[in-house]
C-alpha cells in the first residue's frame, strides 16, 4: 500500500508537538509500545488517545527523536521541548512521551502510519519504530437524556442523575406477560416469545464505523457482572429490518428465532459482531426484578475492545463503554387520579352491596369488573388481595398488580385474571416471617402529592400500618414487603400505628378525597369524638329515642341515649380517639398537613378480645372506608339514626362533602361486609391512571 509519510506539520505555522487539538478526547487513555524491531499494527478507537513512552523503546545510546506520519493522524509530545522547529530532532529523556489520535475512522486495515525515529549524540540514526493503524469508532449507546431516543455517544450515559436535568437510562421490569394461555411473567422466559414483548424493554444500540472487518484476532464483547446479572437480560437483534417491515403481528411472531439470548445469569460475556462500515445493531434490555433491599435499581452493562498477544494468550481489553440502566420503581396511585376500572366480587350474600357498585360505577363511568364466585370461592375482600400500580419509562408503561401475601381463596385471581399483555404482575414471597393481618393490602394506601417542609413528593407517600413503637408482641406489615416498598424510593413511606384495630388496616380510619382548594385533596379521619359531638347535638335537640341499625332485621337497636349513658362506650372510644390522634400528628408532620386539611368523620368503635388482646372494630359501618370514583363517593350506609326521616350520619357526611363538590352514594354493605369487619373499600379494588408527572424528574 503506497501511503504519503509527511514531517507533521512541515507545512503550518503551529510546531509539531503542539499539532493536537481535541485533547478533551483524553479522558480514555491506553498505553501503547513501540518497537524498533519491527513493525506494529495498532487498532486505535476514536475519541481516545494512545501513549508511548519514547525512552523505554528507544535503541541503547539514543539521544534525540523525530516523528513523521501520515495526513489524518495526530500527536503531541510531553514534556513540551523547547525547539520549535519541525525539523530538528527532539531531546530524549526518561519522560518523553508521545500522545496519539485519530479523528475519524478508517476505510481500510492498516491505513494510517506513524514513525518515531531514534537518533545518537551526533544525530546519527539508531532505529525506527513504526506503528500501523487502523482507527474504528465504537459507541455504545441508550436513552440516557430520557427523550425516547437512542442519541449517539452522550457523555452520562455511564451515569445515574435525579431530576428533571439528570440523565441515565431507564429499564422497566418485563413483568406482564405476552402470553394469554399456559402464560407466565415475560421476565420468567429466557427467550422472546413474541416480538411484541420488545416494546417492554429498552434499546441498546451498538454503533460502528471503521473497516470492513476488524484486524485478525481483535473482537468486541459484552459483559455484565455477576451481581447484575440476576437483574437483567440482553437479546440482540439480527435483522434490522424485522422491526421496520411493516409485517402483521401474526408474522412477527415467526421472527422471534431473529433476537438471539446475548447475556443472561448463565452468560455474563459473550462476543458480539462487528458489521464493519457505518453500522448500527440493536440490542433490546429486559428487566428481571424491582429494586429491593439487595438491589438499588442501578445496572452497568459494558462492550470491550479484545486485542490479541499470541496463540494460547488471552486477549486483553484495550477499550471499554459503558452503559447504566435504573429499574423503573413500581409506583402507586391515589385516590385524586382519575380511576379507569373498579374490580368487585360476587358471592351468595352480596347483592345488595353489588347492586349499589354497580350503580355507583355506571353513574360514574367507569368500567365494572366483577370476579365471580367460582373464581373467589367466597373470598369478597378484594382490597386485601392486591394494590394495582404502575411502572412507567420514556418508551411504555403499563399497570402492574403487587399481589399481597396474606393468600386468601381470591389468591389466583391478580396472576390468572389480571396478568396479560401489558398488565404485569409482582408479589414478595414471605418464608421466614409470620404473616398477619396487617399484610392484607387495606393496610396499604397512598397520599396525593404533598410538599413537606420544603422537599416535594409528587407521587405522594406510601401509607402502612404496623405496630405500636413500643409493643414488644404487636403484629406489623411482614418485613419483605416494607423492604419492597421501601426501595422503590418515589413514594417514601410512612408508618402509622394500626395495630390497635382487630383487622389492623390504615383504611379503617383515614382516607384522602379530591378537594377543589388547599392541596388538592382532604385527609377524611375518623373520629369518635366527632360521632359523640354529632349524637350529644341530637340529645339536646330532642331526638334522644331516635336508634341505630333501624330497620336491620339482625342487628340490636340503639337510640342515641343508650349509645350516650354507655361509659364502658365511652371509655372504649376515648382510647381510640387517642390512637387516631397519635396518627394524626404523624399525618400532619409527615404529609405537611394543617388541621384545615383534615375532616373528622363520626364514627364510632367498640373494642372486642381477639388472642388476649383487645382491639377495635367500627360499632356502625365504618363511612371513612370509601371508594373514590372521581367526584363520586362509594360510602357505607351507616344506618344511623333518623332526624325527619332521614339519617343523621348521611346528613351529616353530605354536608361535609358536598361543600368539596363530592356527592355521597351510601352502599349497603352491613350484612355482606361490615358485620366480618370490612366495608365498601375492602371489598373493592380500582386501577387508576398513572400520574403525569415522571418519577425519574425527582430531586433526590
Amino acid at each position: 500500500m503506497s501511503q504519503k509519510i509527511s514531517q507533521t506539520a512541515s507545512s503550518s505555522e503551529v510546531p509539531y508537538f503542539l499539532r493536537y487539538k481535541k485533547k478533551d478526547l483524553w479522558g480514555y487513555q491506553r498505553i501503547c509500545r513501540l518497537d524498533t524491531q519491527k513493525p506494529l499494527r495498532i487498532l486505535y478507537v476514536v475519541g481516545t488517545s494512545l501513549k508511548a513512552n519514547l525512552d523505554r523503546s528507544a535503541p541503547p545510546s539514543s539521544k534525540f527523536f523525530s516523528v513523521k506520519c501520515t495526513a489524518n493522524v495526530q500527536y503531541s509530545i510531553s514534556p513540551v521541548p523547547r525547539e520549535t522547529s519541525s525539523l530538528t530532532p527532539i531531546p530524549l529523556t526518561e519522560s518523553s512521551a508521545l500522545l496519539i489520535s485519530m479523528d475519524t475512522a478508517s476505510e481500510h486495515e492498516n491505513d494510517s502510519k506513524l514513525s518515531v525515529q531514534y537518533y545518537g549524540e551526533k544525530k546519527d540514526v539508531l532505529g525506527t519504530a513504526i506503528l500501523h493503524l487502523t482507527a474504528v469508532e465504537i459507541s455504545l449507546d441508550v436513552d440516557a437524556d430520557r427523550d425516547g431516543v437512542v442519541e449517539k455517544n452522550n457523555p452520562k450515559k455511564g451515569s445515574w442523575k435525579w431530576g428533571p436535568d439528570g440523565h441515565g437510562a431507564i429499564l422497566l421490569v418485563n413483568c406482564d406477560s405476552e402470553k394469554t394461555y399456559w402464560k407466565k411473567p415475560d421476565n420468567k422466559d429466557t427467550s422472546i416469545s413474541r416480538v411484541s414483548d420488545l416494546k417492554d424493554m429498552s434499546v441498546m444500540v451498538l454503533r460502528t464505523k471503521g473497516p470492513a472487518k476488524l484486524p485478525e484476532g481483535y473482537k468486541l464483547t459484552m459483559h455484565i457482572s455477576q451481581g447484575d446479572a440476576e437483574s437483567v437480560r440482553v437479546f440482540r437483534s439480527r435483522s434490522a429490518d424485522v422491526l421496520n417491515s411493516g409485517l402483521s403481528q401474526k408474522l412477527y411472531n415467526v421472527f422471534v428465532k431473529d433476537f438471539p439470548l446475548v447475556l443472561s445469569s448463565e452468560v455474563l460475556s459473550k462476543e458480539v459482531p462487528y458489521l464493519g462500515g457505518v453500522a448500527e445493531m440493536n440490542f433490546h434490555v429486559e428487566g428481571l426484578r424491582f429494586p429491593d433491599k439487595d438491589f438499588d435499581g442501578l445496572i452497568s452493562i459494558n462492550l470491550s475492545l479484545l486485542e490479541p498477544i499470541s496463540a494460547g494468550v488471552p486477549e486483553t481489553p484495550i477499550f471499554t463503554d459503558k452503559v447504566v440502566f435504573r429499574v423503573a420503581p413500581w409506583i402507586m396511585t391515589p385516590n385524586t387520579l382519575r380511576p379507569v376500572e373498579v374490580f368487585v366480587c360476587s358471592t351468595s350474600d352480596n347483592y345488595q352491596f353489588l347492586k349499589g357498585m354497580r350503580n355507583l360505577v355506571t353513574m360514574s363511568g367507569y368500567k365494572l369488573n366483577i370476579c365471580h364466585e367460582y373464581e373467589n370461592r367466597g373470598d369478597r375482600w378484594m382490597q386485601d388481595e392486591l394494590e394495582i400500580g404502575y411502572i412507567d419509562s420514556p418508551h411504555q408503561r403499563f399497570p402492574v398488580v403487587l399481589d399481597s401475601p396474606r393468600d386468601g381463596d381470591l389468591a389466583d385471581f391478580p396472576y390468572d385474571k389480571l396478568l396479560g399483555p401489558d398488565f404485569g404482575y409482582v408479589t414478595r414471597v414471605v418464608l421466614d416471617e409470620q404473616v398477619s393481618s396487617l399484610d392484607s393490602f387495606g393496610n396499604l394506601e397512598v397520599s396525593p402529592p404533598v410538599t413537606v417542609n420544603g422537599k416535594k413528593y409528587p407521587l405522594g407517600r406510601i401509607i402502612i400500618g404496623v405496630a405500636f413503637p413500643t409493643a414488644t408482641k404487636g403484629r406489623n406489615m411482614t418485613k419483605v414487603v416494607q423492604d419492597f416498598l421501601w426501595a422503590q424510593k418515589v413514594q417514601e413511606p410512612i408508618a402509622l400505628f394500626s395495630d390497635w384495630l382487630c383487622v389492623g388496616h390504615v383504611d379503617e380510619f383515614m382516607t384522602f378525597v379530591p378537594a377543589p382548594d388547599r392541596k388538592g385533596f382532604r385527609l377524611l379521619l375518623a373520629s369518635p369524638d366527632a360521632a359523640y359531638k354529632l349524637f350529644r347535638g341530637l340529645q339536646k335537640s330532642g331526638q334522644g329515642k331516635a336508634t341505630l341499625f333501624d330497620g336491620l332485621a339482625k342487628a340490636k337497636q340503639k337510640t342515641v341515649d343508650e349509645i350516650l349513658n354507655d361509659k364502658n362506650l365511652q371509655e372504649e372510644n376515648n382510647y381510640v380517639q387517642s390512637c387516631i390522634d397519635w396518627n394524626r400528628d404523624v399525618l400532619k408532620r409527615e404529609l405537611g398537613l394543617e388541621d384545615e386539611d383534615i375532616i373528622d368523620l363520626p364514627i364510632l368503635f367498640k373494642l372486642v378480645k381477639e388472642d388476649d388482646e383487645h382491639r377495635a372494630v367500627a360499632y356502625y359501618p365504618d363511612m371513612v372506608n370509601m371508594i373514590v370514583l372521581g367526584k363520586n363517593l362509594g360510602i357505607p350506609k351507616p344506618f344511623g339514626p333518623k332526624v325527619n326521616g332521614r339519617c343523621a350520619l348521611e346528613t351529616k357526611m353530605c354536608s361535609l362533602m358536598e361543600g368539596l363538590g363530592l356527592s355521597c352514594t351510601f352502599i349497603d354493605d352491613f350484612a355482606s361486609y361490615h358485620e366480618l369487619l370490612g366495608e365498601v373499600h375492602c371489598g373493592s379494588n380500582v386501577r387508576r391512571e398513572p400520574f403525569q408527572f415522571k418519577w425519574w424528574n425527582l430531586e433526590m
